[in-house]
């Protein structure tokens, strides 16, 4: 017999073999995750290539480096229901200490291995009417458990065999690999690339993770010839004769699992054949004791425990244990992490052991599994086990009540994805099973509703509809009206919700969903309905014609006598609304503050944040901007309170807040605030926030990062309104500030036309609208100095053209405050200014017009506006208007670092000999100064020459303590100091301190 070590973990036990390119990328993937910039890689190799061996080796070298290695398997979706158990088996890798800190943590407790259901018995948990949350408040749990870890020491997550990871770990993945970026956090995940076909679920979570620049996809290919028989002498150490390692180097076709296989075997039974022969040649040199339980363990799974085995296998405890230890002498089995499980080497050893079983045989194994498992209900993943086995046994009645019991585990353990499989699983069956209902505990209509439910909140929202449908279909509307009114409203909220809200199937929806319920007595049904529909008649007509303002009154007495809190507050909410849109501003304050508080009470999360979100934006569109930061700051504060700061009313928060603070000029605070992803987004919401930030990169005149930026942006842009006006509007300013006003009228004739198509009359057509005039007046000025007067008439028609478009937007506009707002205001007084340069009739007091107005909303717009007036009354003669509003100008660009206003504003001084310094100053010529510190870090060694500590630096620019600890290494490492004094000394000698200490 061939003798070769080999080792428990998965690998052959000799020094690695032909992969050192691939280490170095690990490597280095690793010590950026140790100076403070996350990443995740991605390795990707067929079966048996080696990418576990891959990563036991980096796992090694990181633990030797003091990198703290936790380590999680999925497991084939058939074989368990447990949703996150790569991140269960990762989480129970930490200390005692650390895991009895753990368990202070709601969202994360549920996460511990080995825990069990509260209560077995339960009832079902409820659907909530109002959005789940939590499923969100458990992936933050998550990623600030892994930030906290980082603090201490480096983390590295290693997660094996993603293909078959279940829908609630990939979307726990997708949501860490975004937004781990500056903690000391590497994520390594394999993954078989020979089982992802073009249908598997994985595909679309690696398209998503690639376009992130921190993630990196490594491709483990198999060895090549030379590197082959290397791998083959290697393993077998001189004792096989030279033709017999050429000849398995040339079967083994580069696969280091298969090489080892074919050695194994070679020693008693000759090279075998087929795949399948190698394979299973491991296990026929077993004894037949042995081989039973191996058989019976791959009815298991790839992983199964002691005490199951002990129950099933008919064996004494020392027989059992001797034939454990004869499968583990073998290779074949593994012990586990915990010491109470085994597992098979290789996935492909237990698929192959799995096949070899007869079909009744298989079927019986299945059964017992299926009986040993009824006994352990309520311990979490046994229900989806028992489901899974009695599938495989037939047993079609257990499966369908194990499907229904496992959909209810998985509610409340916040996995709603795996609660819509299981519940599709009971649904498949309902047909072939008899009493269905009493069998499953519910009726069809119910288990549909709560698929529809998850669907909903798993991010499916068309399967989402057609469950509803579905279940629309098979209700009695005269036997059950409260019901059918209960599931129209379902699936009009999902309408109004959807990416492409369908307004007129809502309309209709909601309508029928009131016939069937508005004569009958109040209740929750009818409540919900009433606010429904509130919101559907408030979407469709602004309440133009007074129509829903009853309906959401309607709505508050009946959720008051029903007792339906969340009802209740959603409709004082869309009140609030209808109230801001008649221009009742106080009024509708006081209904948001009441409705915020009694839903913060309540544990009705989306309403309150919905109330959050409707307050800050009635300060905001009334100019004022200074409260609707505080507000906007408290509700941030808040939503990260409870977890939800990635849920689309906590970004879009954060989305208003970014905005707020570049209009109050605190551009590094807006673009602190902006700091959600490394570099490209997921989401729709998240891209919102990143367009937002555009504003700050284009007026400093980062137009490198910021066309970066579009370039990622502008695919989201046909699908949202925020995002198309956003990047249209920051495109065409970037455009103009480098001197391309024909790009620029481009570019918002194409803006606006997403706009339009997206939402009409939508208050973002006006910014667009008035730049595009901006751009054909600049055209047209253009042409007149070149005496080009079919360019000239041709940009004045054009201009003309956009400028009736924003008279006309005027017009039909509905804001949200029932008048435009100061921003509209201004925005059309800048129209209207240059307008007059379209026609080259550039009068002053039109731009003194928009400069009054800008001044209520935005100080940097504001001294735009100002050099032009400048550059109006030196056309109109008025030297000492220019200098002033010139020396205005530059104070702001200056403060602000807004670059290209600063060269403009310069540039026209110059022209007309203007100095820019006040009166009695000395004029310094300013020095051009490399500087290499972006303005973040610049902001952090400010405060830092102020004597503030890290975490107070934290607090003042809404960033982590960690984060503070990563500008400043890349700071010291910039200047080429060794401690923050010298830092700060440097940048002051450097003259790049300035700023931030006159700040």
């Amino acid at each position: 017999m061939c003798e070769h070590r080999f080792v428990p973990r998965l690998g052959s036990g000799i020094p690695l073999v032909a992969r050192e390119k691939e280490m170095r990328a690990l490597r280095q993937a690793l010590e950026r995750a140790r100076a403070g910039t996350a990443g995740a890689v991605l390795v990707a190799g067929e079966a048996g290539v080696g990418k576990s061996r891959l990563l036991a080796e980096l796992s090694e070298l990181a633990r030797a480096d003091g990198v703290r290695v936790l380590t999680g398997r999925c497991l084939d979706v058939g074989q368990t229901g447990l949703p996150y158990l790569p991140f269960v088996e990762a989480i129970g890798q930490l200390p005692a200490e650390a895991l009895a800190e753990v368990r202070t943590r709601p969202a994360l407790a549920r996460l511990l291995p080995g825990s069990v259901d509260e209560d077995p018995a339960a009832e079902p948990p409820r659907v909530r009417v109002d959005e789940d949350m939590g499923q969100l408040q458990l992936f933050e749990a998550v990623r600030r458990l892994l930030a906290d870890l980082a603090d201490e020491e480096c983390v590295l997550l290693a997660l094996e065999d993603l293909h078959w990871a279940d829908a609630s770990t990939r979307y726990l993945l997708s949501f860490l690999v975004s937004r781990l970026r500056t903690h000391r956090v590497l994520v390594v995940a394999t993954y078989r690339s020979d089982d992802v076909h073009r249908t598997h679920p994985l595909r679309p979570l690696l398209a998503e993770l690639v376009r992130l620049p921190a993630v990196e996809r490594l491709e483990l290919r198999p060895f090549g010839p030379a590197e082959t028989l290397e791998f083959v002498r290697a393993l077998a150490d001189d004792a096989l004769p030279a033709e017999v390692e050429r000849e398995i180097a040339r079967r083994c076709e580069g696969i280091p699992f298969f090489a080892e296989e074919l050695i194994a075997a070679c020693a008693e039974c000759g090279l075998p054949t087929a795949l399948a022969d190698v394979l299973l040649a491991r296990t026929e040199r077993l004894s037949p004791l042995t081989q039973r339980v191996v058989r019976l363990a791959s009815v298991a799974g790839r992983m199964v425990c002691h005490h199951r085995l002990r129950a099933l296998a008919g064996l004494g405890d020392a027989e059992l244990d001797e034939a454990l230890r004869e499968a583990v002498t073998h290779h074949v089995l593994v012990l586990g992490d915990s010491g109470e499980d085994y597992r098979f080497r290789h996935s492909l050893l237990r698929e192959a052991v799995y096949a070899d079983l007869l079909p009744g045989e298989r079927a019986r194994w299945h059964a017992a599994y299926a009986g040993l498992l009824a006994g352990e209900e309520g311990v979490r993943g046994v229900a989806a086990e028992l489901a899974h086995h009695s599938m495989e046994s037939h047993d079609l009645p257990t499966a369908l009540a194990a499907s229904v019991r496992a959909a209810d585990e998985a509610a409340r353990g916040c996995a709603p994805a795996e609660a819509l499989r299981h519940l599709e699983r009971a649904l498949k069956l309902w047909g072939a099973v008899p009493d269905p209902a009493e069998v499953a505990g519910a009726d069809e209509v119910t288990l549909l509703r709560r698929a529809a439910y998850f669907a909903g909140v798993s991010g499916e929202p068309e399967r989402a509809l057609a469950l509803v449908r579905s279940a629309i279909a098979m209700t009695d509307e005269r036997s059950e009206p409260e019901l059918a009114a209960d599931l129209r409203r379902r699936y009009a909220q999902e309408l109004l919700g959807s990416p492409e809200p369908r307004l007129a199937d809502a309309v209709e929806m909601i309508e029928r969903a009131w016939e069937l319920v508005g004569d009958r007595p109040a209740s929750p049904s009818r409540a919900w309905v009433l606010a429904v529909r509130a919101r559907v008649l408030c979407s469709r007509y602004h309440d133009d014609d007074g129509a829903a303002r009853p309906v959401a009154e309607a709505a508050v007495l009946d959720a008051r006598a029903s007792g339906t809190t969340g009802a209740e507050m959603d409709a004082l909410i869309t009140l609030a609304v209808l109230d801001q849109c008649r221009g009742d501003i106080d009024a509708a304050c006081d209904r948001l503050v009441v409705a915020r508080t009694r839903a913060a009470e309540t544990g009705a999360w989306s309403v309150e944040l919905r109330a959050w979100f409707n307050l800050a934006a009635n300060r905001y569109e009334q100019g004022r901007v200074a409260e609707a930061a505080g507000i906007l700051e408290q509700a941030v504060r808040r939503v990260e309170s409870i977890g939800m700061a990635w849920s689309n009313y906590g970004l879009e928060l954060r989305r208003l807040l970014v905005v707020a603070r570049y209009a109050l000029g605190d551009w590094d605070a807006s673009a602190a605030a902006a700091e959600l992803e490394p570099g490209s987004v997921p989401g729709t919401v998240d891209a919102r926030v990143a367009a937002s930030a555009l504003d700050v990169r284009v007026a400093r005149g980062e137009f490198e990062a910021a066309a970066e930026s579009l370039r990622v942006l502008r695919p989201m842009a046909p699908g949202d309104l925020h995002v198309a006006s956003s990047t249209g509007a920051c495109g065409v300013e970037m455009a103009l500030w480098c001197d391309r006003p024909k790009e620029a009228a481009r570019r918002a004739v194409e803006a606006l036309r997403q706009v339009d198509a997206l939402e009409e009359n939508a208050a973002a057509g006006l910014r667009l609208a008035a730049l595009g005039v901006t751009a054909y007046a600049e055209l047209a000025r253009r042409a007149r100095q070149r005496r080009d007067c079919a360019g000239e008439r041709a940009a004045v028609a054009a201009g003309e053209e956009m400028m009736a478009r924003l008279r006309g937007l005027t017009t039909d506009l509905r804001p949200r405050i029932g008048r435009l707002g100061p921003e509209g205001q201004a925005w059309v007084a800048r129209a209207e200014a240059d307008f007059g340069r379209l026609h080259g009739a550039d009068r002053p007091e039109a731009w003194q017009r928009a400069v009054e107005l800008f001044g209520e909303y935005n100080g940097y717009l504001q001294a735009v506006a100002r050099w032009r007036w400048a550059d109006a009354s030196l056309a109109a003669g008025d030297r000492e208007r220019a200098v002033e509003q010139l020396r205005l100008a530059v104070d702001v660009a200056d403060e602000l670092g807004a670059a290209p206003l600063a060269d403009a504003v310069r540039a026209l001084a110059r022209r007309a000999r203007i100095s820019l310094a006040a009166p009695g100053a000395e004029v310094v010529e300013p020095r051009q100064i490399l500087d290499p510190l972006t303005p973040r870090e610049r902001s952090v060694l400010g405060l830092v020459a102020l004597g503030r500590t890290n975490r107070q630096i934290g607090d003042e620019l809404y960033i982590s303590e960690k984060t503070v600890s990563v500008h400043l290494s890349r700071v010291m490492a910039k200047l080429g100091a060794t401690s923050r004094t010298e830092a700060v000394a440097l940048a002051y000698d450097r003259d790049l301190l300035a700023s931030a200490s006159a700040s």
